[in-house]
C-alpha cells in the first residue's frame, strides 16, 4: 500500500492565481505534515491559495494561538474543521465560526460536537436547517443504532460511509451538495498524503464560490484512496502495510519470548505519522518479542483483534498493548467499555493502555509536576481503565521547539530542528519502560508456577512493631495464610506455616529482637553494597544523609524487614520516613524516599529476582512518593521504584479513588476485596437497662405516681452512660410535658444506637461470609438500596437456597408482597457473596491474566462492586456529578443549612467544605453536587452529556442568597477529578462576576471585598477551591497528632494552611494562595464534610481529622479563637441526617468501641483487632486536637473498658503489646492536654498500666514469648 504522494503530470499550463484562503481547525497534529507535504503540488494547482492549519492541541490554552486561529477564521474562504468534540476545544472560535459561516464560500464541519457539525454549508447543503430530502433519506438508511448500540462503530460505520456517495451519484440537486460533503469526510478518514491533497482539491473544486469561483474545475481531483479497514503495519516492512500479519518480520538475531499483540490508530498510519509507534515496536522488540502492530478503521479495535490476535480460534498473542490513547471500542466522543471488557475476557491475556501526550508536547509534560492535562488524564487514562486496562504508561508526543530540552527523566533528550516537527516521535525512556513492563508480564504468563518468586509485601503504618500488617478492614494474617494455602494447592513451591498464628510470629519475631527491628530480618544490605548499585544516590542523600541511613538501619546495613516462604517472600514495605519528624513535610519539595525504602524494591528486583510483586491490601506509601499526578516520567519515584516488575495489588472495594492512585502511579493491576459484614449495633449493659425503663414509662398513663421513682431512675441510668446531665433532678409533677419530651428524645437517641450499622470485625479474603453475616448485609443492602425493611426470616430462607417466592412464604408473607421485587433484586448479590472470588483472582493476576473491570463502591448502595476479585475503577469522570448526584446534592444542601438554623445559626454566609476523591468517585459527585447548590450554580453538559461546566441558577429559582463555600480538597480528588475542579472553580468564578444584589449573593460580596483588600483582580479574588501543590497529598495535622510533637494547637492550624493553601482556579494550576486563604476563612460560619460508607466513621481513619478537623482548627485561628459549629453529613443509610460532629463522635464511640458486639469482633483478628482499637483512640484525640468537640466523658470510658479492666487490659497485651502500650499512652496524652480530666485516681491508676505495658513491651524485645 502506497502512502507516499502521488502527482500528475500535467502539461504547462497559466494557472488562475486567484487568490483563496483555506483554514483547518481540528483536534490535534497528525495531518500537519500530509499537509506540509501536499503544499508544493497545490501551489503548482493554486497559485493564489494560502493555507492554515489550528490546533486545539496546541492553542487550548493559548492566548496568542488562539487569537491568530480567529483571526484567520474571520478571512477564510473555505473553513474545514474536524475532530472537535470537547468544548475547550471548540467554544474559544465557536462564536468566530458563527460570524463566519455565512460570509466564506464554504464551510465544511466533520466527526465534531453538534455545536460543530451544524455549521456546515457547503454548497446547498446546510446542516443548520432540519434534515429533508436527501438528509433525512441518509437517517432512514442509516437506521437506528443510536445510544443503544453505539458499539457498531469501526467497520460498519466505515462500510456505510463509503456506499453513501455512491446511493447519492445519480440524486439530482442538493444531494450533490451531501455527496460531496461525505466524500470530504472520505478523505479526512483516509488522510494519506494522496487523500490530503485531493481533499484540499476537492474543496475548491466544490466549494470556491463568488471571486473564486473560477478556480472550479481546473485542477483534475482524484477520488479518494481506500484503504484496508484492518491490517498490520511495521516499519521495516515491505510497504509498510500489510493485511497479513505472516509479512510482519520478527526480530533480528534475538531468540523470541513471547508474542505482543500491539493496537495503532489507523489514522496516524495513514498521514505517515508513527514515529511514536515505532519507538514502541523497536523497543519491544529489543526484548525479543514478536510484535504484531495491528489496526482497524475508525475507533473499534475489536475487527484487528478479531483479525490478527486469534488463529484458528486460539488466542496467539501473550499481552495486548493499546497505543490509541483511547478507549477500546470507542474514542473521544465515546465508549464501550461492556464490549471492551467481552473481547478482552475472550483473550484473558494482560492489556495495557499506554498512550501519547496529546495536548501538550514531551518538554511541557516532562517539566511539570501535574503531568497529564485534564484532558488527557480522562480520556487516556479513566476511560481506558472502564475496559479493564492497567499499567497506563506515557510512551510519546510532539515534540518541543528545537534546542529545548526535556527535564522528564535522566535522559534529558534535546529536540533538534525538524521539517516535521508536529508529527508524533516516541519518549526513549518511557518506551523502554513499556516494552521492560510487557516483557515482564509475559515472562510471567509463559514461566511455571513451580519455578515463579513472588514478592507479598505488607504495610507498617504507622511503623511500630504492633502496625505490621496494616490494611483497610482486612484481617491481613488470615487473609494471607489462605492465599499461601491456594498458591502450594495450584504448584507454587510454598514452605506452609502451620496455621496463621505461626506465620504471624514468623514475621513478627524471628531474629527481631536480635537486631532489634520491629519484624525479623530476612536480609541485610551492606552501606557499600548500596552506595554502588542505588542510581539515585545522590538525591536520597540530598535528603536522607549518607547511606545507609537512619531508617531500617543497624549503622552499617539496611535491613529488609520479611520471611521467604519457600519461593514466596512476605515482606514488609519500609515507611515514608517522615513518620518521626512530621515537619519535614512542610518542606517537601524533592522530597526522595529513603535508603530503606529505595532499597527495598531494587532488593526485590534484583536479589531476590521477584516474577511478581503483590500488595497485600489498602494501602501503602509507594504509590504515594513523590512524583507526577499522573503520567510517570523516569523522574518520578513511584515508577523508578515498582520499575519493570508486574505490580498485583489487593485492594479495598470501597476505595476506587486511592486504587486509582495506585494504578496510574505505581502501574498496579487491583484486584478488590469484599469491606467486613454489616450488622446493627445493637444495645449492651447499661444501656439495655435503660431501654427496659423507658419501655415501662412509655406504658404508664401520665398521671400514674409510678413515674415519679421511674424518672428519677431513667435520669440515673441514663446519666451514669454520659447522655444527660445528672442534675437537676427529672421531676414529673414540675416539669410535666417537658418531661415527656425528655424521655422521648432519650428513646429516639436509643432507638438510633440500637439500629445504626456498623462494620462487624474484619474482612477474610479467602473466606465467604458466614449465612448469618449474608442476612445481615442483604438486609442492609435492602433499607440501602431499595428503602425497604425486610423480614429476617425472608432473607435467612433466600441465602438457605429458597426462591424469592418461597422467601415469602416461608417468612408468612402472601405471594404478591410488595417485598418480592426487592428479594428478587438480592438473588444476584447473594449468589455472589456465597463464594469467595478473592484469593483465585489474586492466583489469576499473578498467572498474568485479565483481570475484568468492576466499579468500585460502597456494597450497600451499589452492588455492582459484586463480585469482588475484579479490578475496581471510578465512575466515568466525564458523568460525575450524575443527573442522580445533582437531585441528591440539593437535598443534602438543603439539610445542612435547615440544621445549621435548627441550631439557633442564621443563614450561614460562608461555609467550607471538604470534598475527598473516594466519597465523590462512590456516590458519582453528590457532595460535588452540594457544594453546586450551596452556591446556587448547576453543573452544565455537552452535547455528548460530559461535565462540560457551571451554570448558575437564577436568584427567583434558587430563592435564597448564594451561600459562598470554601472547597477543600483531598490530593486523591486533585488527582483523579480536574475537570471537577475546574467546575466548582468556574462555579464560584460565575456568582463572582453575576451583576446581582450583595445581600443575595455572598460569593460576590466576599469577593469583591477580597479584591480590596489584597489587591488583586476578581479572578483571584474568587478563588475557592483549595488543596495541596502539584504532587503532594495530605494536611499533615494527623502526622503531627499520631506523632505527639506538637505543641498547641495554634501549630496544627498553621501546618493544615501551609500544606493546603494551594488555589485551583479555572486553569486547573495549583497557585499558592496562604493569605487569601486566611481571609476567607475569617468569615466561615460552619464546617462539614459528608460521611459515605457505614464501614468507615469519623474515628475509623485519621484522613477525616486530618482534612475537616484541620480546616475546624484553620477557620477557629483565622476567626480569633473562635470555633465554628462543626457538621457531619451521614449518608451511610437510606434516610440522610446532618449531625453536629460532637454527635457523631459519641454515636460512634457508643456503637462501636464502647460496644462488646464491636470490640469482641475486632478481637476475634487478634494481633490486629488490638491495633484497631488503638487507631479508634488515637482518632479520637485527634478531634480533640483540631476541633475540641469530644466529651470528657468518651476517654473515662475508653480507659474504664480497655485499660482499667485488668482481665480486658491482659487480654489486649497478649495479643498485641506495642498497640496496647500505645492505647494507655494515647489517654494519658488526652488527660495531659486537658482534652478529660480524671481524678487522681483514675489518672495514677492509667500511669501504672502504661508502666506495666511499657515493661511488657521491653520483656517481648529482650526475647520474652509473646
Amino acid at each position: 500500500m502506497n502512502l507516499k504522494l502521488t502527482t500528475h503530470s500535467l502539461k504547462p499550463t497559466s494557472r488562475d492565481t486567484t487568490p483563496v484562503k483555506l483554514v483547518v481547525v481540528t483536534m490535534d497534529t497528525h495531518f500537519a505534515s500530509s499537509f506540509n507535504r501536499a503544499n508544493a503540488q497545490l501551489k503548482r494547482d493554486f497559485p493564489g491559495l494560502t493555507w492554515s492549519l489550528h490546533a486545539a492541541s496546541e492553542y487550548t490554552g493559548n492566548d496568542a494561538l488562539i487569537a491568530k486561529c480567529k483571526a484567520d477564521i474571520a478571512s477564510a474562504d473555505i473553513v474545514l474543521c474536524g475532530m472537535l468534540f470537547l468544548e475547550d476545544h471548540f467554544l474559544p472560535i465557536l462564536d468566530d465560526l458563527r460570524a463566519r459561516r455565512m460570509n466564506c464560500d464554504a464551510m465544511v464541519c466533520m466527526a465534531s460536537a453538534t455545536e460543530v457539525t451544524q455549521l456546515t454549508r457547503f454548497g446547498q447543503f446546510d446542516m443548520s436547517k432540519p434534515a429533508s430530502g436527501p438528509m433525512a433519506l441518509l437517517k432512514k438508511l442509516r437506521g437506528g443504532g443510536g445510544k443503544d448500540k453505539p458499539a457498531t462503530g469501526g467497520a460498519a460505520q466505515m462500510k456505510m460511509l463509503r456506499r453513501l456517495p455512491q446511493l447519492l451519484r445519480f440524486v439530482p440537486g442538493t444531494a450533490q451538495d451531501v455527496r460531496a460533503y461525505f466524500i470530504t469526510l472520505q478523505y479526512w478518514l483516509g488522510g494519506s498524503d494522496d487523500n490530503v491533497l485531493n481533499m484540499v482539491r476537492h474543496l475548491i473544486d466544490r466549494g470556491a464560490d463568488g471571486a473564486r469561483k473560477s478556480l472550479r474545475g481546473k485542477i483534475k481531483v482524484e477520488a479518494p484512496v481506500d484503504y484496508p479497514e484492518v491490517g498490520v503495519y511495521h516499519p521495516r516492512m515491505a510497504g509498510k502495510f500489510s493485511e497479513d500479519a505472516d509479512a510482519l518480520p520478527l526480530p533480528a538475531g534475538i531468540p523470541l519470548k513471547g508474542t505482543v499483540g500491539v493496537l495503532l490508530l489507523r489514522s496516524y498510519l495513514l498521514s505517515g505519522n508513527a514515529g511514536h509507534y515505532d519507538g514502541v515496536i523497536a523497543a519491544l522488540e529489543a526484548k525479543g518479542l514478536r510484535v504484531i502492530p495491528a489496526f482497524a478503521a475508525g475507533l473499534d479495535s475489536r475487527p484487528a483483534i478479531d483479525e490478527f490476535f486469534i488463529k484458528n480460534d486460539q488466542v496467539c498473542v501473550d499481552a495486548v498493548v493499546s497505543l490509541s490513547g483511547f478507549s477500546l471500542v470507542g474514542g473521544p466522543a465515546y465508549n464501550d467499555a461492556k464490549a471492551a471488557e467481552e473481547v478482552l475476557a475472550k483473550l484473558d491475556v494482560p492489556y495495557v493502555a499506554a498512550h501519547p501526550v496529546e495536548f501538550q508536547t514531551l518538554d511541557q509534560w516532562g517539566g511539570s509536576d501535574r503531568g497529564l492535562l485534564p484532558v488527557e488524564s480522562t480520556i487516556m487514562v479513566a476511560i481506558p481503565e472502564l475496559d479493564g486496562s492497567t499499567s497506563p504508561i506515557v510512551f510519546g508526543g510532539r515534540p518541543g521547539a528545537a534546542g529545548v530540552t526535556c527535564t522528564g527523566c535522566h535522559h534529558a533528550c534535546t529536540f533538534g530542528e525538524s521539517k516535521s516537527a508536529q508529527d508524533m516521535h516516541s519518549c526513549p525512556e518511557r518506551a523502554m519502560m513499556l516494552a521492560a513492563r510487557v516483557s515482564k508480564m509475559v515472562a510471567l504468563k509463559r514461566s511455571e508456577r513451580k519455578d515463579r518468586n513472588v514478592a507479598i509485601v505488607l504495610f507498617n503504618f504507622p511503623p511500630n512493631a504492633g502496625n505490621i500488617g496494616t490494611a483497610a478492614f482486612l484481617s491481613v494474617f488470615e487473609s494471607l495464610w489462605h492465599t499461601l494455602t491456594a498458591m502450594k494447592a495450584q504448584g507454587y513451591q510454598v514452605d506452609m506455616p502451620s496455621s496463621v498464628d505461626k506465620l504471624r510470629d514468623a514475621l513478627l519475631y524471628g531474629n527481631a529482637a536480635q537486631h532489634g527491628a520491629d519484624a525479623n530480618v530476612h536480609a541485610l544490605i551492606s552501606a557499600d553494597d548500596h552506595v554502588k548499585r542505588e542510581r539515585w544516590l545522590k538525591e536520597i542523600e540530598a535528603q536522607w544523609g549518607p547511606a545507609p541511613g537512619r531508617q531500617l538501619s543497624n549503622g552499617s546495613s539496611i535491613f529488609v524487614l520479611g520471611k521467604k516462604f519457600g519461593n514466596v517472600l512476605v515482606s514488609v514495605q519500609p515507611s515514608f520516613g517522615y513518620e518521626g519528624d512530621p515537619m519535614r513535610l512542610l518542606f517537601e519539595k524533592g522530597l526522595a524516599p529513603t535508603h530503606a525504602f529505595s532499597a527495598f524494591y531494587r532488593y526485590l528486583r534484583e536479589d531476590f529476582k521477584a516474577h511478581a510483586v503483590l500488595h497485600f491490601g489498602t494501602h501503602g506509601a509507594l504509590e504515594f512518593m513523590p512524583g507526577k499526578q499522573s503520567g510517570m516520567s523516569g523522574a518520578c519515584w513511584p515508577d523508578r521504584l515498582i520499575d519493570d516488575l508486574p505490580n498485583v495489588y489487593l485492594y479495598a472495594s470501597n476505595n476506587p479513588s486511592e486504587g486509582a492512585i495506585a494504578k496510574r502511579r505505581s502501574g498496579a493491576t487491583l484486584i478488590s476485596y469484599l469491606t467486613p459484614p454489616i450488622t446493627q449495633a445493637g444495645l449492651y449493659k447499661g444501656l439495655n437497662e435503660l431501654k427496659s425503663s423507658l419501655e415501662r414509662w412509655r406504658s404508664l398513663e401520665g398521671g400514674n405516681s409510678e413515674r415519679i421513682d421511674l424518672a428519677a431512675i431513667i435520669q440515673a441510668q441514663a446519666a451514669e452512660l454520659d447522655l444527660v446531665p445528672a442534675d437537676p433532678a427529672w421531676d414529673p409533677v414540675i416539669m410535666g410535658a417537658t418531661l415527656d419530651q425528655k424521655v422521648k428524645r432519650l428513646g429516639e437517641e436509643m432507638l438510633e444506637l440500637e439500629y445504626t450499622l456498623i462494620p462487624h470485625g474484619l474482612h477474610v479474603a479467602g473466606l465467604a461470609p458466614s449465612p448469618a453475616q449474608q442476612v445481615d448485609m442483604l438486609l442492609a443492602m435492602a433499607e440501602a438500596n431499595h428503602g425497604t425493611q425486610l423480614e429476617r426470616a425472608s432473607v435467612e430462607a433466600l441465602v438457605a437456597g429458597h426462591s424469592p417466592e418461597a422467601a415469602l412464604k416461608a417468612a408468612g408473607l402472601n405471594r404478591n408482597h410488595a417485598s418480592l421485587e426487592v428479594l428478587r433484586q438480592l438473588v444476584e448479590p447473594q449468589a455472589h457473596l456465597a463464594v469467595d472470588t478473592e484469593v483465585s483472582a489474586i492466583l489469576r493476576a499473578l498467572d498474568a491474566c485479565y483481570i475484568r473491570p468492576a466499579p468500585g463502591g460502597d456494597i450497600l448502595r451499589t452492588p455492582a462492586v459484586l463480585p469482588t476479585g475484579r479490578n475496581i475503577h471510578g465512575f466515568d469522570p466525564f458523568r460525575i456529578p450524575s443527573a442522580l448526584a445533582v437531585k441528591d446534592g440539593k437535598v443534602q444542601a438543603q439539610l445542612l443549612i435547615d440544621r445549621h438554623c435548627a441550631d439557633g445559626n442564621p443563614l450561614p454566609e460562608s461555609i467550607a467544605m471538604v470534598l475527598w476523591g473516594s466519597d465523590n468517585l462512590k456516590n458519582e459527585g453528590a457532595p460535588i453536587a452540594q457544594a453546586l447548590a450551596l452556591m446556587g450554580a448547576m453543573p452544565r453538559f455537552d452535547s455528548y452529556g460530559r461535565i462540560a461546566g457551571a451554570s448558575l441558577i437564577p436568584l427567583e429559582e434558587l430563592g435564597r442568597p448564594r451561600i459562598d463555600v470554601i472547597m477543600t480538597l483531598s490530593g486523591i480528588f486533585r488527582d483523579l477529578m480536574p475537570l471537577q475542579i475546574k467546575l466548582l472553580a468556574e462555579a464560584a468564578y460565575l456568582a463572582a462576576s453575576a451583576d446581582e444584589p450583595l445581600e443575595m449573593n455572598w460569593i460576590r460580596k466576599h469577593a469583591l471585598a477580597y479584591q480590596q483588600e489584597h489587591g488583586c483582580n476578581l479572578e483571584t479574588a474568587s478563588l475557592r477551591v483549595y488543596g495541596n501543590s502539584e504532587g503532594a497529598y495530605g494536611s499533615n495535622v494527623n502526622n503531627l497528632v499520631e506523632s505527639s510533637r506538637w505543641e498547641d494547637e495554634g501549630e496544627l492550624a498553621e501546618t493544615y494552611k501551609r500544606r493546603k493553601g494551594f488555589a485551583y482556579g479555572r486553569t486547573g494550576r495549583a497557585v499558592q494562595q496562604t493569605a487569601l486563604l486566611q481571609t476567607a476563612l475569617a468569615d466561615v460560619q460552619l464546617t462539614y464534610q459528608n460521611l459515605d460508607s457505614v464501614e468507615l466513621g469519623v474515628t475509623t481513619v485519621d484522613n477525616y481529622f486530618d482534612t475537616l478537623g484541620g480546616i475546624t482548627q484553620a477557620v477557629k485561628m483565622a476567626k480569633g479563637g473562635k470555633t465554628p459549629p462543626v457538621y457531619i453529613g451521614d449518608q451511610t443509610k437510606g434516610n440522610a441526617a446532618v449531625r453536629s460532629l460532637n454527635e457523631q463522635v459519641s454515636i460512634e464511640i457508643r456503637t462501636r468501641m464502647l460496644n462488646p458486639k464491636w470490640y469482641e469482633g475486632m478481637l476475634e483478628h487478634g494481633y490486629e483487632g488490638v491495633r484497631q482499637i488503638e487507631t479508634h483512640v488515637t482518632n479520637t484525640m485527634g478531634w480533640s486536637a483540631t476541633t475540641g468537640q469530644v466529651q470528657p466523658w468518651i476517654y473515662k470510658q475508653l480507659s474504664e473498658t480497655f485499660m482499667l479492666d485488668p482481665t480486658m487490659r491482659d487480654r489486649l497485651a497478649k495479643l498485641n503489646p506495642t498497640a496496647s502500650a500505645r492505647v494507655a499512652n494515647r489517654l494519658i496524652e488526652a488527660s495531659e492536654r486537658n482534652y478529660w480530666q480524671p481524678d487522681a485516681e483514675t489518672l495514677q491508676a492509667l500511669r501504672q498500666v502504661s508502666e506495666e505495658l511499657e515493661d511488657r513491651l521491653e520483656g517481648v524485645y529482650e526475647g520474652a514469648t509473646p
